[in-house]
């Protein structure tokens, strides 16, 4: 009777767990892209050095190009500048380029542009230099150089943790919200722009963030207050990111910004909160020292 009770229990599980599994069909495609990612993320920042710029590098010009397609549904824009700068200024962040060397290359990235649209309107008898112009620049602020500050970080003394915290706690902030959104999720975030989002699951998932910073500062023997401010940040600004993504979609009148990801778009999608968070945890700390 023991038996078959212990039979039957585990029959049961089974049964939720498969319901589970089941109950999207794109979850399974959904656990497997994620596990991916995370073992492709973690072990660059821990290699570090050029596999971790290779994969900065990838990531960036891939989302990129999400970036430029989305506007091109919408607007006359041309992709032959915006790729090879966004190009330009992750090679000199990789090859540590000062600074000085970087804001010059946008700088002067902004001055091509408008002199291919004199030539363009000389030629064609069109222009599109305020289009075109605030395509590439934007492309750059927007995908490229959170990336660049990504590969400063690994570079730097405590960038290993840094960077752990700052995808740990971004990825604890979009699965909380996400549950926390699901079960007790009644009162809509901002719902002209992502009607799913919720005012509980938007707490949930900053309050996960929060606690993952606690714990990776034990975990790390680390002075708690720095990655709990990463972890705020994380959990605040990292959700606001992806609403900020989801109007550039709307706009496009589009669902995902690709589909290179299976069950999760393309790799805009999936790193959107990662771009604010890491720019404002790379503010904090240059400004802190």
């Amino acid at each position: 009777m023991i038996i078959m009770g212990e039979k039957g229990v585990m029959e049961k599980f089974k049964k939720k767990v498969e319901g589970f599994l089941y109950s999207s069909p794109d979850l399974m495609l959904r656990t497997l892209s994620s596990v991916f990612i995370f073992f492709v993320i973690i072990g660059g920042i821990i290699a570090g050095g050029a596999v971790w710029n290779l994969i900065a590098t990838v990531i960036a010009l891939v989302s990129l190009f999400e970036f430029y397609r989305l506007l091109s549904l919408r607007l006359e824009v041309s992709p032959w500048l915006i790729m090879p700068a966004g190009f330009i200024v992750l090679i000199a962040t990789a090859m540590q380029a000062s600074s000085t060397i970087i804001l010059l290359s946008i700088s002067l990235v902004a001055f091509v542009a408008l002199f291919l649209e004199v030539l363009h309107r000389q030629v064609g008898g069109t222009s599109f230099a305020l289009l075109n112009m605030g395509v590439t620049l934007s492309g750059i602020v927007y995908v490229v150089l959170p990336w660049c500050f990504m590969m400063l970080a690994r570079s730097r003394e405590l960038g290993v943790m840094m960077l752990i915290t700052i995808f740990f706690c971004t990825w604890s902030c979009d699965v909380a919200a996400y549950l926390t959104g699901r079960r007790f999720g009644k009162n809509l975030l901002c719902s002209m722009v992502s009607p799913k989002k919720t005012w509980e699951g938007f707490i949930g998932g900053a309050a996960a963030s929060l606690l993952c910073g606690g714990l990776l500062a034990l975990l790390f023997y680390f002075p708690p207050l720095p990655l709990l401010l990463i972890g705020l940040l994380c959990g605040i600004a990292g959700q606001i990111g992806d609403l900020g993504e989801s109007v550039l979609k709307r706009e496009a009148g589009v669902k995902d910004s690709g589909s290179l990801i299976p069950g999760h778009g393309g790799l805009l999608d999936r790193f959107d909160s990662i771009l604010i968070n890491s720019t404002l945890t790379f503010l904090v700390f240059e400004m802190i020292g």
